[in-house]
């Protein structure tokens, strides 16, 4: 098993120090690519830094704040160049837990070989750390929402910690993968889904950013709901057509 992790940055200059040292303490040897959109506040230029100083930290400089999904996407094109076998999604702002990636890449390296590992807050032994009730609230009900409207059976569809199997993002048109905000998770999930990919979901400890700014917004978290919505509507007039077809 040969995994690397991709951390996308704008900004965390207060928080990628911390998570850099809490990866490596737990999994010196792992790789780690750091996607950098040109953070004003020194980020880039930090890990270029730590980049230098150990062999195993990359950095990806985009020109600008690009959107999460398409640092992700950069970071996944870059990452499929070389001969990992495992891509790692994970924050930079110490949300997701070095414990919780040793268990996922675990469970990633399982007999069963999955091909989509989603660190999950909503599955029992899983959780968050200092959200209010209402944070908590809007994800289950954002989740619930996903799984009734696109008929995904997963708890928490939303997530953002993940491990895909390298082949499988090879497998998939990446080129086609369409960019909504944060709802590029939800859609990940589904088009793994659709084609018949083996996911499960590993529990983990969500907790609440340790500093700086969420770039989170109630108007991102209601944009995804109308995507879902969308979504769920072709979903299910497609599902009916093929029901009468019968």
């Amino acid at each position: 098993m040969k995994p690397i992790v991709i951390i996308p940055t704008y900004n965390e200059i207060e928080t990628l120090p911390s998570t850099l040292d809490r990866v490596k303490s737990v999994l010196p040897e792992i790789d780690i690519l750091v996607v950098d959109d040109g953070s004003p506040d020194g980020t880039g230029d930090y890990a270029d830094t730590r980049a230098a100083a150990d062999a195993t930290i990359h950095v990806l400089h985009r020109p600008g704040k690009g959107g999460l999904a398409a640092a992700y996407l950069a970071g996944f094109a870059w990452a499929l160049e070389s001969d990992y076998t495992h891509v790692v999604q994970m924050d930079a702002d110490g949300s997701h837990r070095a414990g919780d990636l040793k268990n996922m890449l675990e469970r990633a390296d399982g007999a069963d070989e999955p091909d989509l590992v989603i660190g999950s807050r909503w599955v029992p032994g899983g959780g968050v750390v200092n959200w209010p009730r209402s944070r908590q609230y809007l994800s289950r009900l954002g989740n619930l929402y996903n799984r009734a409207a696109l008929g995904l059976p997963y708890a928490d569809i939303t997530a953002g910690f993940r491990v895909y199997r390298a082949d499988t993002l090879r497998a998939l048109d990446l080129n086609d993968v369409e960019i909504v905000g944060y709802y590029w998770q939800t859609d990940m999930t589904q088009r793994l889904h659709d084609h018949g990919a083996h996911i499960v979901e590993e529990p983990i400890t969500f907790h609440e950013r340790e500093a700086g700014e969420s770039k989170l917004s109630s108007t991102i978290f209601f944009e995804s709901l109308k995507e879902s919505t969308k979504r769920g509507f072709r979903h299910h007039t497609s599902l009916a057509k093929s029901i009468t077809k019968r």
